[in-house]
């Protein structure tokens, strides 16, 4: 499986070298791509009446005039509309001077009911919105519902950030090459798109390796190696020790929920660490789960020194205000072994007026991994300026506010981005609705953390959490509350575990 991502930048280079490396010159990989495009036609599209071609002037376009002669060899009725001349020489060029279809202007589009689209007007190389007869070629097909297939990308639809620049086609299949890109995973983009096909077109590995991307599509194999598998001959502790701070008598039970999702993910000892008035409710509600009173900095302290937790989770329940920053800079300055802090919800609003004191303690040498999990509107209090930064992409975002927190951040939602503070980023798509639900990033939270505890890396232990808990969710379907969530994790643990000790 082809795992990463590449920018418009990036996927440039990518032709370059390939170019350059060979076989192929650029006609080789546009004779490819074009083939590609036009073999999922067929297939998809037995019985199509037409198949409208629209060909914009530059490579996607040039892909179009393949897709358009291919189309008409194999005996489909064609019609090839086109939006303006390819450049002299370039290898869009060549591949109209092959075409033997005749082009007709785009101005005069106008297609019938039940009729296909091959939507090659512009594709990932657009940078602004749609005009003229492009813009109303898109309101036409969108309108009668026509099935599209997009070459490489929408048109419309941003390539980077998956945005819509002002209207885009809605495909019913895109087909993009060597590998995808961004903009087919965030949203509102993985929409447009419907189904993405990757095809290869002679781009190798080698080539997309001397890209250096860094950027990833967060599914097991990025991450599958590194699941902790305990050894033959290890105790609980040894399988790592994780601390979830309570809230008060009335808000206990998030805190249970990270502790629950904590010891499914496979730490051996998990502890509730609770103020002194939720000591009997916490009591009353767990079982394998230990529980610990700590009021004060200095229980805390105490704690640390004597049981040595592996790694932590803040935020869920616990409340906003000053003894939430108190006990997480107290974790960050500890140096007692740990290997991470997931802050969540109440944790990271308690930052939100004082942003650098958590982001400069993170940042200090020796500190523990600090993970932060915000939803939109916790990210916005966080990172107010990068949030409201609208030239700026999701997966920007989340790497300017990993670099500049010194923390793996994971910006929540349907398509979450995990990304870390060297760089590397990964984009979710396997998240279902059922998961929007009250507590569930109260699992997500524990689940990371149990990943850390046992020595997994804080970004490799954030993406595989992501994916578990949208995989658990994803499965269990209509009904699910987050209570469920921690046994629906069982099965496909046990699958992924099975893999990567196969």
């Amino acid at each position: 499986m082809r795992i990463e991502l590449l920018s418009p930048a990036e996927m440039a280079e990518a032709d370059r070298l390939a170019i350059a490396a060979g076989p192929f010159e650029g006609i080789g990989l546009m004779r490819n791509a074009g083939a590609a495009v036009a073999s999922e036609v067929l297939a998809r599209f037995p019985a199509a009446a037409r198949v409208h071609v629209l060909a914009g002037p530059g490579n996607n376009g040039g892909d179009g005039y393949v897709v358009a002669r291919l189309l008409a060899e194999s005996g489909v009725s064609v019609s090839l509309w086109t939006s303006g001349e390819p450049r002299a020489g370039s290898d869009a060029a060549l591949a109209a001077g092959e075409c033997p279809v005749a082009a007709l202007p785009l101005g005069d589009f106008a297609p019938g009911a039940r009729e296909i689209v091959v939507d090659a007007l512009y594709g990932a190389g657009l940078s602004k919105p749609l005009e003229g007869d492009a813009a109303r070629a898109v309101d036409l097909v969108n309108g009668l519902g026509l099935a599209v297939v997009a070459v490489d990308l929408p048109s419309g639809v941003s390539s980077a950030s998956g945005q819509v620049l002002g209207r885009a086609f809605r495909a019913a299949v895109t087909v993009t090459f060597a590998r995808k890109k961004p903009g087919h995973l965030l949203l509102p983009g993985r929409e447009m798109c419907g189904e993405t096909v990757l095809a290869d077109i002679g781009i190798g590995d080698r080539v997309i390796a001397g890209v250096g991307a860094r950027t990833y599509e967060n599914v097991p194999l990025l991450w599958r190696k590194m699941l902790p598998f305990p050894a033959v001959d290890a105790h609980k502790y040894k399988r790592g020790h994780v601390g979830v701070f309570s809230g008060g008598p009335a808000a206990t039970g998030a805190a249970r929920l990270s502790a629950l999702a904590a010891a499914r993910a496979g730490a051996g000892a998990v502890t509730v660490l609770s103020p002194p008035a939720a000591m009997q409710v916490n009591a009353a509600h767990l079982t394998s789960v230990m529980l610990h009173r700590v009021g004060t900095p200095e229980e805390l302290g105490a704690f640390l020194d004597d049981r040595r937790p592996s790694a932590f989770v803040l935020g869920p329940g616990f409340g906003v205000g000053e003894k939430a920053r108190d006990f997480a800079l107290a974790v960050l300055e500890a140096r007692s072994g740990a290997e991470g802090l997931v802050l969540d919800a109440d944790g990271i609003t308690s930052f939100r007026d004082a942003p650098a004191s958590l982001f400069i303690t993170a940042g200090a040498a020796g500190a523990p991994a600090l993970v932060l999990t915000p939803h939109e509107g916790e990210f916005a209090r966080l990172f107010s300026d990068i949030a409201a930064d609208a030239a700026l992409s999701k997966l920007d975002k989340a790497r300017k506010a990993a670099a500049r927190a010194h923390a793996v951040v994971v910006y929540k939602g349907p398509d979450t981005v995990i990304a870390a503070p060297d760089g590397r980023a990964a984009i979710n798509c396997n998240g279902a609705p059922w998961l929007a639900t009250a507590g569930s990033g109260d699992v997500l939270a524990g689940l990371a953390a149990g990943l850390i505890a046992q020595g997994m890396p804080a970004f490799e232990a954030a993406c595989a959490g992501v994916w578990l808990h949208a995989e658990a969710g994803s499965r269990f379907g209509p009904g699910l509350i987050a209570e469920d969530l921690p046994l629906a994790l069982v099965p496909v643990l046990a699958e992924l575990l099975g893999a990567a000790r196969g």
